[in-house]
């Protein structure tokens, strides 16, 4: 019985991934558990300069799930290289994802050359649900023109491999994951989080600063389910599949759509030992459904 994975950039003890946002930089788990027990770790995302985020109220609980309107707060790519990256290395023993945002595409490629040089880092992750401020706001991922001109241009300035982190909020999610692998992605991941809102009916007011936020946990699991469902039997290049996985079930059912691995987001939040958990319950599990090898389950709702 094996729960190893192979896939462009990563070899894979195990599937679980905790996702980019939820896990800060990865070291600060370690005062819960030996995070080497991982997969692999999704660090939050880099912007080329310094961002502060959006303002206050930025998260609301919803049924099933939570909102957020982070507003992707980080240091900036530098002091992330400088002061995260170098405790990470210390204690991590090996290859995380790097989660690539920004607002230009030259913000993109300059941030994406800069995390390529990083010997710990085996993926860029580009997150393309970033609004692009040179065509009024509307976010990379929506038009498949502008996000294939993103994607090959920041593959010809990278050697390490580029997975296309995609946004659910699309009218056809199949022509945009064709247009990343026809850019060059090395692989997807799917999905980010579904726009929405809550409304405080006692101040009669939008909960969030921002008004609109993303949505992720448990709700958004079935709509992931059917996009990686959707893209799976269309593309060649693997899958990491995220949205709303709580548990070692949700793993496998996951796998059987379509991904090769999973990054485990908002649960982190709720129980800190979440992946942990569910990586000492993968093989009771693979047992009670008769796996032997994981690898031989992605895809296999398709058969």
């Amino acid at each position: 019985m094996t729960t190893k994975i192979k896939i462009p950039g990563l070899e894979l003890d195990n599937p679980i991934i905790p996702a980019s946002g939820t896990f800060g930089f990865g070291y600060e788990y370690l005062r819960f558990y030996d995070i080497n027990v991982l997969g692999s770790i999704c660090i939050k995302s880099a912007t080329l300069e310094p961002r502060f985020g959006n303002p206050r109220t930025r998260v609301a609980e919803s049924q099933g799930g939570m909102l957020n309107a982070i507003g992707l707060q980080n240091p900036g790519v530098d002091s992330i290289i400088k002061d995260e990256l170098s405790v990470l290395k210390a204690v991590y023993n090996k290859k995380i994802i790097a989660n690539i945002a920004g607002s230009t595409k030259e913000d993109y490629i300059e941030c994406a050359m800069k995390m390529d040089q990083q010997e710990i880092v085996g993926v860029l992750e580009i997150n393309v649900s970033c609004p692009n401020v040179k065509e009024g706001g509307m976010a990379f991922g929506i038009d498949k023109d502008v996000l294939f001109d993103l994607i090959k241009t920041i593959k010809e300035k990278v050697s390490k491999p580029v997975y296309v982190k995609l946004s659910p909020n699309v009218s056809d999610i199949v022509s945009i994951a064709k247009a990343a692998q026809d850019a060059g992605a090395d692989g997807l991941v799917m999905i980010n989080t579904l726009g929405a809102m809550r409304i405080d009916v006692h101040t009669r007011k939008p909960i969030l600063a921002n008004t609109f936020g993303g949505l992720s946990g448990g709700a958004i699991k079935p709509i992931a389910l059917k996009m990686i469902y959707q893209v799976y039997s269309e593309v060649d290049i693997p899958i990491i599949g995220c949205g709303g996985i709580e548990n070692t079930y949700d793993v496998i059912e996951m796998m059987m759509a379509g991904a090769s691995a999973v990054e485990i987001g908002s649960a982190n939040l709720i129980n800190p030992f979440i992946c942990k958990e569910i990586i000492e319950d993968l093989p009771n599990v693979m047992k009670e459904l008769k796996i032997d090898k994981l690898e031989d389950i992605i895809g296999v709702a398709h058969e």
